[in-house]
């Protein structure tokens, strides 16, 4: 008898709001669930201002949620955290965010920046043993371990972000939140990161919350896949039932701007508009409904239905 794989990450009910003053306050998660399974990939796409990397930094902490629940390896991580859950986070769950400039030290060596986690947890009993550990984690992310002694500064934009990856795989953590970890790399050098992290996952089975505003990457690295618009869940699914039979509106729009690499495709491709503002659709009213599979949809039950039918 086979038994439910139980979720390493649980996102129930997620708010993430910012009083900006007494009488305004931002919005920007509105009750958000998922969960993430041990070694796979959850991508998280939508446009500037959804709310992708708000749910990212309130999941590793660098918010305090509003209000709901996260757990991670079963314990409840959005409240008040004890010494010993707080070190399970900091060590079991890293981010690489997405300026590989602005997120690296610049004072700092590599082998310092990567090896501050070592540091902080106590993880090696000899300088030796650290070094040796910095020089082989730079050769899994692609660079040598002569790299160590250099600066932020000597790099490529590839190359730090290879370094922030190091940075992020040091302490062996079971969640990597990836926070647009390739939108500031050239097309070439994406295609390079991604293919490391698809072969560091299947080295050491570790999970990823991939963000990104690249449907085509989101697809080829992603397991499951959420659609977020100003701040909901709208859509979420495997990448075959987002990609080949999206429901609400958004994702539509979404997936008809990608572009094709085929000229003659491309002159023939249609883009469908999406205004919220004129589209009579209120996400505050919806609700979760499931389709097939994990397939869900948020939408009232007569939006549901007239988009079946379209």
């Amino acid at each position: 008898m086979s038994t439910a794989v139980q979720p390493l990450l649980e996102v129930n009910n997620l708010v993430q709001h910012f009083p900006i003053s007494r009488s305004y306050t931002v919005k920007a998660v509105n009750g958000v669930s998922f969960h993430i399974n041990p070694g796979e990939t959850y991508g998280l796409v939508g446009e500037s201002g959804s709310g992708k990397t708000t749910i990212g930094r309130s999941i590793i902490r660098l918010h305090n949620p509003t209000s709901g629940s996260v757990r991670f390896q079963g314990r409840e991580i959005s409240g008040k955290l004890d010494s010993a859950t707080r070190e399970m986070l900091r060590a079991d769950m890293q981010m690489i965010f997405q300026d590989p400039m602005a997120s690296l030290n610049p004072r700092k060596k590599v082998s310092d920046i990567i090896g501050e986690g070592l540091d902080i947890h106590h993880r090696t009993g000899s300088r030796l043993e650290r070094e040796a550990l910095i020089g082989e984690l730079l050769k899994k992310v692609g660079l040598s371990p002569e790299h160590a002694a250099r600066y932020p500064h000597q790099f490529s934009g590839g190359q730090r972000q290879r370094v922030g990856i190091a940075r992020a795989l040091i302490m062996n953590p079971k969640l990597i939140i990836a926070d647009e970890c390739i939108s500031a790399l050239d097309v070439s050098i994406q295609a390079q990161v991604v293919n490391l992290m698809k072969y560091i996952q299947q080295d050491t089975g570790c999970a990823y919350l991939f963000i990104a505003h690249d449907l085509s990457m989101v697809k080829y690295i992603s397991d499951r896949i959420g659609v977020l618009h100003l701040g909901y869940m709208v859509e979420a699914g495997t990448k075959e039932e987002i990609f080949s039979h999206p429901v609400h509106p958004y994702t539509r729009s979404l997936l008809s701007a990608i572009p094709y690499p085929n000229p003659e495709v491309e002159k023939r491709r249609h883009s469908i508009s999406y205004d919220y503002a004129t589209s009579g659709i209120d996400y505050a009213q919806g609700t979760m409904h499931t389709l097939e599979g994990t397939h869900t949809v948020l939408a009232t039950d007569q939006e549901l239905e007239r988009w079946l039918r379209e």
